[in-house]
């Protein structure tokens, strides 16, 4: 949500922001403004809309050389979306100017106290607020602007990662973290600033991500300086190597982030277990685990917080734990947990589980358990990431980046981490024969190759995708492991092309939606031959007594389901916990083909943001 973008150094700064801008467009936002410094006055352009249109208002309007700058994409919190609430904003003086992610909860009060005093105000934003009360603390207090940036963030509630420039120190930027990621990459004689490293990847190998409460100041010719916002102690900054290339945040060969995305999952989940499951010795090795292997095995409960498809990662989760280890789960949206007074006792053991690492209200819960003294146990893909830092333990996904706000390879690695989890615990727990555990072992170092094989029903599910396109509302119906399939295939349906979708149980479906099948309603169902499938067939004729259109996704082989559907798409057999990694690879196909047939943005779809940094 919102991207950030800083540069200072001896290159033009211009061509490094707008590329930097460029790939954090999938972080989702609705403007976009770049300020630079061309060695006498800053040079602002911001404007509603994409980085494109940006790049065209500032080659038209502003100079742009300068080799100190900062950019930003906004998602807008206060303040509708236009140009005067695009960021950066000035302070009165036009001597400060800001980027900011977050939301300062407390402007309005600060914004009346800042009228009193003379202070005008041109936008609507809470981050022109920020900016002024940092101004009104460097004039009033007499200090220098990194001193003004900690004493004005120490009066402000709510959430931030900020970047200020100030004319009369035109050698240094001030950032500040609380709630919302900030990277600092460090180069030679240079220093870069960005919501994640993506936007320098090609410049330097070599990050430190600010911990929550820290601000640095980025000065040229001196190594970064860190501090406490809240009481000035010096912190020292932790120089990570970035574990990823450029070609990793590139599209290549494909149209779009997402289809890029859908394609690396064969890769995506053998990534996620190299190392990990050794099935020549029967063995499944993760550190996070072996280190804490009596918390879990003497846990009452596992409690799993998530939002999103990681939420519905997470109900799969839930039947796999309970199924093979017989360890009760309950699984919790992260933005309601903290909300309904939960009961967490030292007995939990609580599973966050988050794709970028900095979901917010996952980040609240995690907090919470915490405090409750339960032990939280972190699954992400961002390596230093806030949640891979607040957890006791965790595993990473390693599905490397993904730039797609609708997640597809984050789902299948996060049911695979889990997954690698549960069987490891149920081995522990005596509920496996070795036998039995070998042949788990054995099929899920075959799930990459499966996957493939899925992607190979492209052409076909296009083929449905062109008849559906225009549908207004969609049914998802699935049963045990399947059912948050559907759930997930409605959500991706939703997100990229508009079109109202809704995932039921299929058993459910006689309790109310029945009501909405007619000849016009797409039904998919998910009725692989493994667990409740005649129940399923059941629930398929009962659609076709009503004239529903029926999409199937089948096992390989089928006759029976085939006899009913109006479109059947196979997937390879597997062992049924397995099942989610290969039917969510057709209903992931199916909506991005129909979105693009609707002409809708698949990469960056509307209000919708990749990181959700705030509640």
């Amino acid at each position: 949500m919102c991207g950030i973008v800083g540069y200072i150094g001896f290159r033009e700064a211009y061509p490094i922001i707008m590329k930097g801008l460029e790939r954090l467009e999938y972080r989702g936002y609705d403007s976009a403004g770049i300020a630079l410094y061309d060695g006498n006055r800053i040079n602002l352009a911001k404007t509603k809309g994409k980085v494109i249109d940006l790049k065209q208002r500032s080659e038209a309007n502003i100079p742009l050389n300068g080799t100190v700058g900062i950019g930003h994409t906004r998602w807008a919190t206060h303040g509708v979306p236009n140009d005067v609430n695009s960021h950066p904003h000035y302070s009165n003086s036009g001597n400060l100017v800001i980027i900011h992610n977050g939301i300062i909860e407390n402007y309005e009060s600060i914004k009346q106290e800042l009228t009193k005093r003379g202070y005008t105000f041109e936008s609507d934003t809470d981050t022109e607020v920020l900016i002024n009360l940092i101004e009104e603390v460097k004039t009033k207090e007499n200090v220098l602007l990194g001193k003004a940036v900690q004493i004005a963030l120490n009066q402000v509630v709510g959430a931030y990662a900020i970047a200020v420039f100030d004319v009369q120190k035109p050698d240094e930027i001030v950032v500040a973290k609380l709630g919302s990621p900030l990277a600092i990459g460090i180069g030679e004689d240079e220093f870069f600033i960005a919501s994640d490293a993506s936007p320098f990847i090609e410049f330097t190998n070599n990050a430190v991500y600010l911990e929550d409460q820290e601000m640095a100041i980025v000065r040229l010719g001196k190594e970064i300086k860190l501090r406490k916002i809240k009481n000035d102690a010096i912190a020292y900054p932790m120089v990570q190597e970035l574990q990823f290339n450029l070609e990793e945040i590139e599209k290549g060969m494909y149209d779009h982030f997402m289809l890029k995305e859908i394609y690396e999952q064969p890769s995506a989940i053998k990534d996620t277990y190299r190392g990990r499951l050794l099935v020549d010795r029967d063995i499944i090795k993760m550190s996070g685990i072996d280190d804490n292997l009596e918390k879990f095995l003497n846990a009452n409960r596992i409690i799993i917080v998530a939002c999103g498809t990681s939420w519905h990662a997470g109900l799969v989760a839930e039947y796999i734990f309970e199924d093979l280890a017989r360890i009760p789960v309950e699984v919790e949206y992260a933005s309601e947990f903290r909300y309904r007074n939960p009961v967490i006792t030292e007995k939990d053991v609580v599973i966050a589980i988050s794709q970028s690492g900095e979901t917010a209200d996952t980040l609240a819960a995690i907090k919470l358990a915490k405090e409750k003294g339960a032990f939280v146990f972190g699954v992400c893909n961002v390596v230093g990431s806030s949640i891979a830092r607040e957890t006791h333990a965790g595993a990473y996904t390693h599905a490397g980046p993904e730039i797609g706000v609708a997640s597809t390879k984050a789902f299948t690695t996060q049911i695979t981490i889990l997954t690698l989890i549960a069987l490891k615990l149920a081995k522990e727990k005596g509920k496996f024969s070795e036998s039995k555990f070998h042949e788990y072992l054995s099929e899920l170092d075959n799930i990459p190759g499966k996957v493939e094989k899925a992607l190979q029903s492209n052409p076909l599910i296009e083929i449905i995708a062109n008849e559906y396109k225009d549908s207004e509302n969609c049914l998802y119906l699935g049963r045990g492991y399947n059912f948050p399939v559907a759930l997930e295939g409605a959500l991706k349906l939703k997100e990229i092309s508009y079109i109202h979708a809704e995932g039921y149980p299929a058993a459910e479906m006689k309790h109310g939606p029945i009501a909405l099948i007619d000849e016009h309603m797409p039904v998919i169902v998910i009725a692989t031959n493994k667990g409740h499938y005649e129940k399923v067939v059941s629930n398929i004729q009962e659609i076709k007594s009503r004239k529903g259109k029926i999409i199937a996704i089948v096992t390989e082989g089928d006759e029976q389901v085939k006899e009913l559907a109006d479109h059947v798409i196979e997937v390879p057999e597997t062992i049924e916990c397995l099942t989610p990694l290969l039917t969510t690879i057709p209903l992931q196909l199916l909506s991005y083909h129909i979105a693009i047939m609707r002409g809708c943005n698949v990469d960056q779809p509307r209000n919708l943001a990749k990181s959700v940094t705030v509640e």
